[in-house]
């Protein structure tokens, strides 16, 4: 999936923020040309960092970031399916944005929010040498917003409870299985997830094989049942998206946090309820590896407002307590 097999792009423009595909060019992209976005981002971008929060694992079929730097996504837009390509230019600066398939256009519509043009790092004040340091290291961090719930619900879902090893399986198996092959090149290689109605209709044996318990997969199916309720939220502020995805049995405080801190660019909505977070963060910001969520919370306190962006840059410092005894075993990793 690399450039070498990307047809001639078809280019377009972009006036008042939309996307304005030239006369002759058909509406719906296949594996020909694609449609083409040039943004500018204020200020330094890593696509890897921004981007990475999105990718299920190393296996993830709907995510593959290639040796020349650009980064595929296929997703189930509201628009149909689409392809995006993402690459930034070797010299900085210019980020070139390719999309193909009938979501091509809101792909490249929502490019810039995808990139973090929606988030403000400049907002955020480190409290700590760790932070200050890691925020140093990483001025390219910024929050993605990709503006689709289901897309971050169904897999968050799906890592409840379990190691993340058995969550990336589970979402691999069920979305090539169940999903379709991305529009354009990248098709074969690179899959869209299933719409809500294939995710309903998915046998129960189907969910035993992926290794989904029937808890995880009654709270995808009701999930899936109200899935244009769940989309609305994109448009409400981050604690209102959560407290209407919890409304769905089976959707709690952690799996509504890890939801919209990808599909709203949240920078506030910390995760509780993880079981490593709380030690990595009690351990990095007062050497307490036996913090628990309150202890963690009050330590991001001098955060508020940023205490999400605070625990991934804690994350990105590498300031992890060290090991102790040996490490749980599968199927014992309790995460709501």
């Amino acid at each position: 999936m690399s450039g070498r097999f990307a047809p001639r792009p078809t280019r377009t423009t972009v006036r008042g923020g939309q996307v304005v595909v030239p006369a002759g060019v058909p509406r719906q992209a296949g594996s020909g040309a694609g449609r083409v976005r040039t943004w500018v981002p204020e200020g330094p971008l890593d696509l890897g960092l921004v981007l990475g929060p999105l990718r299920r694992g190393p296996g993830d079929p709907t995510f593959r970031a290639m040796p020349d730097g650009s980064v595929w996504r296929a997703s189930l837009t509201p628009a149909g399916p689409g392809t995006l390509r993402v690459v930034a230019a070797s010299g900085g600066g210019a980020v070139r944005g390719e999309a193909w398939g009938p979501g091509a256009e809101w792909l490249l519509e929502r490019l810039p929010e995808l990139l973090g043009a929606s988030d403000d790092p400049a907002a955020f004040v480190p409290r700590h040498r760790v932070v200050a340091t890691a925020r140093h290291r990483r001025p390219g961090l910024r929050l993605t917003r990709t503006g689709l719930v289901l897309e971050s619900l169904i897999p968050s879902v799906l890592e409840q409870k379990v190691t993340a090893v058995e969550a990336y399986r589970a979402w691999r198996l069920l979305v090539r299985a169940f999903g379709e092959p991305a529009p354009g090149p990248a098709g074969g290689r690179l899959w869209v997830m299933p719409a809500p109605r294939a995710w309903a209709l998915i046998p129960s044996w189907e969910w035993h094989r992926a290794g989904v318990d029937d808890k995880r997969a009654s709270t995808i199916l009701r999930a899936v049942r109200v899935a244009g309720r769940l989309e609305e939220t994109v448009g409400m502020e981050p604690a209102a998206a959560r407290a209407r995805l919890e409304v769905v049995p089976g959707i709690g405080p952690w799996t509504s946090a890890e939801t919209v801190q990808r599909s709203h660019g949240a920078p506030d909505e910390v995760t509780v309820g993880d079981l490593h977070l709380p030690g990595i963060v009690g351990w990095a910001l007062a050497g307490d590896r036996s913090a628990d969520d309150s202890a963690m919370l009050e330590l991001l306190e001098p955060y508020a407002g940023q205490r999400h962006r605070a625990a991934r840059l804690i994350l990105l410092s590498g300031r992890v307590p060290p090991r102790r005894g040996p490490r749980m075993p599968v199927g014992d990793i309790g995460r709501w």
